[in-house]
């Protein structure tokens, strides 16, 4: 028994320092050899690295000096976008202030060289360009007009395209053959080369206050009480033929916070928003 135990003794002692270590006292191991507390390894502190601010969304809204254009560029300031616009004019006539921080360009769509430098630095684009007249002139400024800016756009790497549409009224379309022809094929260019940052907007009727020239149009006194008024008769919007044209107006407020809504944020899902769409993201709010 004794040799035993002298044995175990023996092999003890020929262990190496590092493993003569009593329990943990406080996280932290006393040495066999001296009561000192073993230092604790230091950690140099990580080098903090400055990093740039993220980019400013910089958004074009192409027909900004319209009556839906102006109401988007000022929606998209208050948001504290960077905004600038293109159109045939170049500035808005209008004089309110917020006009002033909105970087205006003069250029027509169909004469690309005339606007290439327009679409530097943009994010995202809104385009409001359309117009009535003859069939084939429908056609070129509904149609030709915005799928020259789309596919501009696209090759410029502009992440996101929001068009202001038409909603279906019927035999409307067949009356306005080139405007409507027009528009379905701009619409089909958007979801062509942008098909998950391509939204289209299809308000019926826009109301709200106009400008012209120094007078106010109060479109909303007509418009408001009808859309409350289509809201209640929805199931007629189903009717064959005539039911497009109990289509609910929208105002152009709505309009502008949903087109820059979709057009800034990412998780707005792409495609076609009619204006039942457009009236329920107009109470919903964007995270």
């Amino acid at each position: 028994m004794r040799t035993v135990v002298s044995r175990l003794i023996q092999s003890r002692s020929s262990l190496p320092r590092p493993f003569m270590m009593t329990a943990p006292i406080n996280g932290r191991y006393l040495s066999g050899e001296s009561n000192k507390v073993d230092e604790p390894f230091k950690v140099e502190e990580a080098e903090t690295i400055q990093a740039p601010p993220p980019p400013t969304e910089k958004l074009l809204v192409l027909g900004g000096n319209g009556f839906v254009g102006s109401h988007i560029c000022r929606e998209a300031l208050d948001r504290g976008l960077s905004v600038a616009s293109l159109s045939r004019s170049g500035r808005s006539k209008l004089h309110d202030s917020w006009a002033n921080n909105v970087t205006w360009y003069q250029g027509n769509l169909l004469s690309p060289d005339s606007w290439k430098d327009a679409l530097d630095g943009v994010t995202s684009v809104i385009s409001c360009v359309g117009g009535f007249g003859s069939n084939s002139y429908m056609y070129k400024i509904n149609g030709t007009a915005n799928i020259n800016a789309i596919r501009a756009a696209s090759e410029h790497g502009v992440k996101r395209f929001v068009y202001v549409s038409a909603a279906d009224f019927g035999l409307v379309n067949y009356l306005l053959r080139g405007y409507y022809e027009g528009k379905r094929a701009a619409e089909t260019e958007i979801l062509t080369k942008f098909p998950y940052g391509g939204v289209i907007l299809r308000p019926g009727f826009i109301y709200g206050t106009r400008s012209v020239g120094s007078i106010k149009l109060p479109l909303g006194v007509i418009g408001s009480p009808l859309e409350m008024l289509f809201q209640q008769t929805r199931p007629l919007n189903q009717l064959p033929l005539v039911g497009p044209l109990f289509t609910p107006p929208v105002n152009v407020t709505a309009v502008a916070k949903v087109a820059v809504r979709a057009a800034t944020d990412p998780v707005f899902p792409p495609g076609i928003v009619d204006i039942y769409g457009i009236q329920r993201y107009t109470h919903h709010k964007s995270k």
